[in-house]
């Protein structure tokens, strides 16, 4: 039987600092196969390759990945400083005009840490370039040291809004997650609403107001150890009901395999 297939937003980068890839984390196909039961592809997220109206046709929602390079500043009406850091200006033209197509379409759409930032960007909001030089805010960076288990490990709580979003998907109201980013969410875009918060205010989990399909996203990294974890589980099994139901309504003589 058919899966449905979630393009996975890939990453541009060096291989030994001369090779060019697109490139995705295992564990962002493992967590799209495994867990929502989708068909995972990987997408080169570069303009002269790959068209918007093209992807849409393809795939039946999106899994908006992280990646070390940040969404340009010019992309929300502020200059580059050295705190943003890298960029992947390719990626921007893609992903941007692809959340608002699917957000106007109802088309799920899931963002994961740079993600959920543009996610936020794609629809008019702002980024703080640093988490961690703002008054009363923690590191929210990957750490430096240790193995990748450690690296993704718990470390800190996140609140969700009193019978919100999340709230209802994971039937609590606090969660422990991993964190592991740079940057966050200073201004919400149009429709944006922010479902929950780390302890020091930093904006974690969010969903698109009025929005007709699968919009929530979120700052950790949910793709680690998705199949076990009691927060991620249902994160991924809610995008790829949602990827199923789009699939379906799109080719509804097309039989499709839940998870």
């Amino acid at each position: 039987m058919t899966r449905p297939v979630v393009g996975i937003i890939g990453n541009s980068y060096l291989i030994n600092d001369r090779y060019p890839t697109h490139a995705g984390g295992t564990m962002n196909s493992c967590a799209v196969s495994q867990v929502a039961g989708c068909l995972p592809l990987i997408i080169p997220s570069d303009p002269s390759l790959v068209s918007v109206a093209e992807l849409r046709s393809i795939c039946d929602g999106f899994l908006l990945t992280g990646g070390r390079p940040n969404v340009h500043p010019e992309e929300y009406g502020e200059a580059e400083t050295p705190a943003h850091g890298d960029f992947d200006r390719g990626r921007d033209a893609i992903t941007l005009p692809l959340i608002r197509a699917c957000v106007a379409e109802g088309q799920p759409v899931f963002g994961i840490c740079r993600g959920f930032q543009e996610v936020n960007v794609a629809l008019g909001g702002t980024l703080h370039p640093e988490i961690r030089d703002l008054p009363g805010r923690d590191n929210h960076r990957m750490p430096p040291d240790g193995t990748i288990e450690e690296q993704f490990a718990l470390r800190h709580q996140v609140t969700f809004t009193e019978g919100g979003a999340f709230h209802r998907l994971l039937g609590a109201r606090e969660v422990m997650t991993n964190t592991l980013h740079g940057q966050g969410i200073k201004d919400p875009g149009r429709g944006i609403v922010i479902d929950g918060h780390a302890p020091d205010g930093t904006p974690e989990a969010l969903y698109v107001e009025g929005a007709t399909g699968f919009t929530l996203s979120v700052q950790w990294h949910p793709e680690w150890n998705a199949a076990n974890d009691p927060v991620s589980r249902p994160l991924f099994q809610a995008f790829g009901a949602a990827v199923h139901d789009w699939a379906a309504r799109r080719s509804p003589g097309l039989m499709v395999r839940r998870a």
